[in-house]
């Protein structure tokens, strides 16, 4: 059975590790007006805060000023009215929202809100399975059927062109409040409220559907007079929708969320407690909840009844009144959870046997597609997810809605762009839609085998090799000892954690694992006691069971976390990644003198010449039998002054060259045509692999010479390998680096002369 692609060594995950640039100067100069730790200056930096102004902004969003919405969208006023009109009209008003969790908050939190303020509202949900998302002719035909006046989109109805052409024809008002990229025609609505359609320099800019929403329903209460009583419920249902949406928490946001966090563990709403109940999230104490249980506690659960149930559960949950109904409706969102889970670990694992028994190679293959039958549609698009953790690759994953049609789900990385990767395909899909991040998709059967060679020409036009691994973005590089209770409590104040403002993740070098053992019911995880430089922590790392034991010296990828136990708080971490440690050896070289440069003329004609010391280097360089030659043949290294030296090829490298130079001092120097035989790349990566199981030790000279590859060449390889090299410039792709090192192997006597002049970088 063939090695996993996606390991090192077969040992540890083949990981890619990104320290992104920063101004050193820049970075100072905060810290210094900061008078904080450089790695804290680092990750402010890294998030864009590059002054003290917009760290306090950041820090404390509560103090931003806002512009009133209505100056935002032109639209708002006029949304605000007509719903005014149709409330007093008592016309029937329906909204239509969506089956996800942003979707659903935003249809109970309008529900909510429009109730309590007279309207004779209710709401309807496309079927995920039969319909697909969004407003569509079938729920328009029945509104007009029902005697319905007022159609309200939530997180949908920007690119619903048709259907509300359909009900403009049929007499009814529609107000689209949505979210979604704006298409190149908008649709006929009487409003349409979409941040999208502000500059993205706005602090509206990101909204969830349900931050859109909320505008709306408090620009609603205030016309009214009736808006004191709704702010804090609707705040909490937009915190709710805003997480589990994954929407970026900046701007606007930060500052709802962050005060919904802040109320959520007392709220009102007896939907809300019943959830938490069930998902374990009631705090304790008198704190606010963090943004992790809502991400990881309750946005699963009310997604779940999205994906696999019926979207009225949640809806009914957040809308009622009666706390046993919410205990009632609770439980079903904790047992349709279960049930997703199931299905969740069921594909992937039905996903993973069948990419390892194929021999599923991400640099072959460059985007993963996988269909097969009977898999829950509502669940792929989870699973296609952690299938691009798991390889690092964009992920196309379908199951087969009958016979002849396949429908599934995609999800990119950074380099990827899924919409436009759909879009280059179109003429083989009956459906698409997305954007950079995530995609849907349907085709017929017949076409799948074409449309998977399609997007893999589009993956080779943006991708390199080495973007197929999984990514880890970092904030910065810290040492145990800057782990205590203050550098916690700095970092902390970057919450609330989420899109575009992530927890940040830690790197640290040279840890040992003095401890570590599996733990969880089938030993997924691990448990470690780790040090450096005397410094001792406790780390977990989820889901790394398969990967036991892991090295003894490693550097490792983190978040710095505290966990509670028997009443006592210590600082923990959190592995997100772990490295072999390597220990390198590169001693800096001296500056040779400059001899003469001769093209090398043939030996017969050159040995008889030659007295004294002569260094004979190079690939395939011949013995000189003792008869020929009246000088003392050196072969490889020097080990006195040789007055000649005989290039049968050239070294790896200007640093090897360097080094020949400065041992040997030679006056003359003949440079041949022979040209090593570099291996190919299969062969040097595995070359390359074997050697790290035998020593994490790197001598970068040597190890480059037993290959005839340059060092930055040998760093491409290692960093493709998933090693972090930071130690290092920047090198560009291994193709780029081997083409480089055959233009250096065809260097003459007359350009090397003209190098010498001014001896390039050691690592060129």
């Amino acid at each position: 059975m063939p090695i996993s692609p996606y390991r090192i060594m077969g040992a540890l995950l083949r990981q890619r590790w990104h320290l992104p640039p920063i101004d050193p100067e820049c970075c100072n100069a905060l810290k210094q007006a900061l008078g904080c730790d450089v790695s804290l200056a680092e990750i402010y930096l890294r998030r864009g805060l590059t002054t003290p102004a917009a760290l306090q902004a950041f820090l404390k969003p509560e103090t931003m000023d806002l512009p009133p919405p209505n100056a935002v969208f032109p639209d708002l006023d006029l949304a605000v009215e007509l719903l005014q009109q149709a409330i007093a009209r008592r016309e029937k008003m329906r909204i239509c929202g969506d089956y996800d969790a942003d979707g659903m908050t935003s249809t109970a939190l309008l529900l909510r809100a429009l109730r309590h303020l007279g309207a004779d509202i209710d709401y309807a949900i496309p079927s995920r399975m039969h319909e697909g998302y969004g407003l569509n002719e079938r729920i328009v035909q029945e509104c007009y059927d029902q005697g319905v006046k007022l159609i309200l989109t939530v997180d949908n109805g920007i690119a619903a062109l048709e259907p509300i052409l359909k009900a403009r024809e049929l007499g009814l008002t529609v107000i689209v409040t949505d979210h979604h990229e704006v298409p190149p025609q908008l649709p006929p609505a009487h409003a349409i409220l979409n941040p999208k359609l502000v500059a993205a320099t706005s602090p509206y800019h990101s909204l969830a559907g349900v931050g859109m929403a909320y505008i709306l329903a408090l620009s609603l209460a205030q016309r009214l007079g009736k808006w004191r009583e709704l702010v804090r419920p609707l705040r909490e249902l937009c915190t709710l929708g805003t997480i589990a949406d994954l929407a970026p928490l900046t701007g606007v946001n930060r500052r709802w969320v962050k005060q919904g966090l802040q109320t959520i563990p007392t709220s009102p709403l007896v939907g809300i407690q019943a959830l938490m109940q069930v998902a374990g999230c009631l705090p304790t104490e008198n704190t606010s909840l963090k943004p992790e249980a809502v991400g990881f506690r309750l946005g699963p659960r009310i997604n779940a009844v999205g994906r696999i149930g019926d979207p009225q559960v949640v809806i009914e949950l957040l809308t009622t009144e009666d706390a046993g109904r919410a205990q009632e409706l609770a439980a079903i969102c904790e047992a349709t959870n279960r049930r997703r889970q199931e299905l969740c670990a069921e594909i992937e694992a039905q996903a993973i046997a069948h990419l390892e028994a194929t021999g599923f190679d991400p640099q072959q293959e460059w985007v993963l597609v996988i269909v097969r039958p009977h898999w829950h549609h509502g669940v792929i698009g989870i699973v296609a997810s952690r299938l691009v953790e798991r390889y690092g690759v964009p992920v196309f994953i379908g199951t087969y809605e009958d016979e002849t049609t396949i429908r599934g789900s995609a999800r990119g990385i950074p380099e990827f762009h899924v919409f436009q990767a759909l879009e280059t395909t179109r003429d083989l899909l009956l459906k698409y839609g997305g954007h950079q991040a995530a995609g849907g998709f349907s085709l017929r059967a017949e076409h799948l085998a074409p449309w998977r060679d399609r997007l893999r020409e589009f993956a080779r036009t943006c991708l390199k090799p080495e973007d197929l691994r999984p990514l880890v973005t970092l904030d910065a590089e810290v040492s145990f000892e800057q782990l205590n209770w203050d550098f916690y409590t700095q970092v902390e104040q970057l919450q609330p954690f989420g899109s575009e403002n992530p927890q940040p993740i830690f790197c640290s070098r040279g840890v040992k694992i003095l401890e570590q053992a599996p733990m969880g019911q089938q030993g997924e995880h691990l448990k470690l006691t780790l040090e450096q430089k005397g410094q001792r922590m406790l780390a977990k790392a989820w889901g790394w069971g398969q990967f036991f034991p892991l090295p003894p010296c490693v550097d490792i990828a983190y978040h710095l976390t505290a966990h509670r136990w028997n009443g006592e708080i210590q600082l923990e971490l959190e592995l997100k990644g772990v490295k072999p440690s390597l220990a390198w050896h590169l001693p800096d070289p001296p500056s040779p003198p400059i001899p003469q440069w001769h093209p090398l003329p043939p030996l017969t004609t050159l040995l008889p010449q030659l007295q004294d010391n002569v260094l004979l280097y190079g690939y395939g360089r011949p013995d000189i039998p003792p008869h020929l030659t009246r000088a003392t043949i050196h072969y490889d290294r020097p080990r006195d002054r040789c007055r000649t030296l005989i290039l049968w090829s050239l070294p790896p490298s200007v640093t090897h060259l360097r080094w020949l130079l400065a041992v040997a001092q030679p006056e003359v120097v003949y440079v041949g045509e022979q040209q090593p035989a570099i291996a190919p790349l299969t062969s040097l990566l595995l070359a390359v692999q074997n050697h790290l199981r035998e020593t994490p030790q790197i001598n970068l000279l040597a190890l480059s010479q037993t290959y005839w590859i340059a060092p930055c060449t040998l760093v491409a390889i290692l960093r493709h390998l998933g090693y972090c090299c930071e130690d290092f410039a920047p090198t560009l792709s291994i193709t780029e680096e081997l083409a480089r090192l055959h233009r250096w192997y065809q260097l003459q006597a007359k350009d090397l002369a003209r190098l010498a002049q001014r001896w390039g970088s050691p690592s060129s």
